[in-house]
């Protein structure tokens, strides 16, 4: 089934239609999430809560509307959510968010999900080569800042620091990146 088709099977309660959004989607919740929350279980109960809300919420899905930017919002609104307790610092980010959905999901249509996807994956191969792996053995295998000392024959604070590098880094490049687009869209 295409997008639309989905979705709208979604819409009308269809639990099959909500399985396939859900097997599409939830690797780029939990990618984005991850963006901006260290902790992979807080990031594994964001992906929960935003396929839980949309479910809750699918008699409001519109087949003709950006479902990706509709996603990205929910998905923005958990992760505040999450990151306000632990002193993130939410108002920069949520106003510059804000600000960028407020002309629509024009950025979205612009940098789709894959887009956003790849340009993620151009950085982190822009990484040092140690940083590069220790990221990609966190994030993409999903091993325990423990595991990956172990596999790489390195402390856990030296990985925690790899780690924290590697999320600034992109955090950097991908703000650098929306505020690029957002400014073009005028």
């Amino acid at each position: 089934m295409d997008e639309k088709s989905l979705i709208s099977a979604v819409k009308n309660g269809s639990e099959s239609a909500f399985k396939e959004i859900y097997n599409a989607y939830w690797q780029r919740v939990f990618l984005f999430a991850s963006l901006y929350i260290t902790d992979k279980d807080e990031v594994r109960d964001i992906v929960q809560d935003v396929f839980v809300k949309l479910w809750e919420s699918r008699s409001f899905l519109r087949e003709e509307e950006n479902f990706k930017g509709y996603l990205f919002i929910i998905t923005r609104n958990h992760v505040f959510n999450k990151s306000r307790s632990a002193h993130f610092n939410y108002d920069f980010y949520r106003q510059t968010i804000d600000n960028a959905l407020e002309h629509s999901y024009r950025i979205e249509d612009e940098l789709e999900a894959e887009d956003l996807e790849k340009q993620i994956n151009r950085l982190i191969e822009e990484m040092p080569s140690q940083r590069r792996r220790v990221f990609i053995l966190s994030r993409k295998q999903y091993k325990s800042y423990k595991e990956i000392a172990a596999v790489l024959n390195i402390s856990e604070k030296t990985v925690e620091r790899h780690i924290n590098e590697a999320i600034k880094y992109i955090k950097t490049n991908l703000q650098l990146l929306s505020f690029f687009i957002f400014f073009r869209l005028f």
